[in-house]
């Protein structure tokens, strides 16, 4: 009997307690966001399956798992599309069940894990989306402070750097709420918030997409009512991560739009100083602090803060918390 894995991807939806069906559906009829499953048909691999509760596990040959069909374009790691799909295989392009055909792979990471299209998850007839377990009517209002984290590119410390905010901002009394608005699906880094004391922590999972590859007036149908949904809970404040970089095919741009006037401070994670002058040229942000890889060192530090004219903070050197709690009076 073959062992049945919920990605994250699922956590929206109510697989595990309502009944339902898998069924093979024609090629013409697959869409982003579409419930699938795949077997596993790779040897094991160091990448693991991200469940639904958060918890990792390996996926072994055989072994069924439930993600959506969806697109990534990672400058680090992977890029693919489910519509590169070739035949019945696929890969997991996150270990959230994000499902495609990787077209272009780091040779710094492993390879991702293969499986064979089984079929789509279906109801009554109907194949089942990540947009049916999604509100529609939850509105556009929004007026919540905002800390926004943009980074030079992935893996440029914004969750890091989020994480020691939202704990800095709560342990003030501060009512919290983490959020990552852009990405590719993946749950982790949105608990992080959560542990570190955010009251409550959403995605763009919450808001029916598997990732933010797709045109900005799709991405902005979906993330508002998400935000309406955030403001309907009066946090004091909201620390909102915008995954990769504005300038990567993730909607970062969109996502800043989307805050508008309600961005109080922002945070530039970035890897070196001559990135952070990049971000500033090309969207005409001023941040708040840099933080990230770029203020590793004392000498790091200064150079960030004579080349970009801003204040730059190690969120991870104890000595720096003083600061850091300043920037937010």
């Amino acid at each position: 009997m073959s062992v049945l894995l919920l990605g994250s991807l699922t956590r929206i939806a109510d697989f595990d307690f309502e009944p339902w069906e898998m069924e093979e559906l024609p090629r013409e009829e697959w869409a982003l966001g579409d419930y699938v499953i795949g077997e596993t048909v790779s040897r094991p691999s160091p990448l693991m399956i991200e469940l639904a509760s958060g918890r990792m596990v390996q996926a072994l040959p055989g072994d069924l798992v439930v993600g959506a069909f969806g697109d990534r374009a990672a400058t680090l790691e992977g890029v693919g599309s489910f519509r590169d799909i070739e035949g019945r295989r696929m890969h997991a392009m996150t270990g959230a069940g994000l499902f495609g055909r990787a077209t272009s792979w780091s040779t710094m990471v492993p390879p991702p894990v293969e499986f064979d299209y089984r079929g789509h998850i279906v109801r009554d007839g109907a194949k089942v989306t990540m947009s049916d377990f999604v509100d529609p009517s939850d509105g556009e209002s929004f007026d919540v402070p905002t800390v926004l984290l943009v980074g030079t590119s992935m893996s440029a410390g914004k969750t890091t750097a989020g994480r020691m905010i939202v704990h800095e901002l709560q342990s003030t009394g501060k009512a919290v709420i983490g959020a990552k608005l852009t990405g590719a699906g993946r749950y982790r880094d949105v608990l992080s918030f959560q542990d570190a004391g955010a009251e409550r922590v959403f995605d763009f999972v919450d808001a029916g997409l598997p990732s933010t590859v797709l045109p900005a007036v799709d991405y902005l149908a979906a993330i508002r009512p998400l935000l309406a949904r955030i403001d309907r809970l009066r946090p004091d404040v909201l620390v909102a991560e915008a995954g990769a970089s504005p300038l990567e095919p993730y909607n970062g741009a969109a996502a800043i739009a989307a805050l508008g006037d309600n961005i109080t401070h922002t945070v530039v994670c970035a890897s070196d100083p001559y990135a952070v002058l990049g971000v500033e040229h090309a969207f005409g942000i001023k941040p708040t602090f840099v933080a990230g890889p770029a203020t590793s060192t004392s000498a790091a530090i200064e150079l960030v803060q004579h080349m970009c004219g801003v204040p730059a903070i190690n969120v991870l050197d104890p000595a720096s918390r003083d600061e850091l709690r300043r920037m937010f009076e």
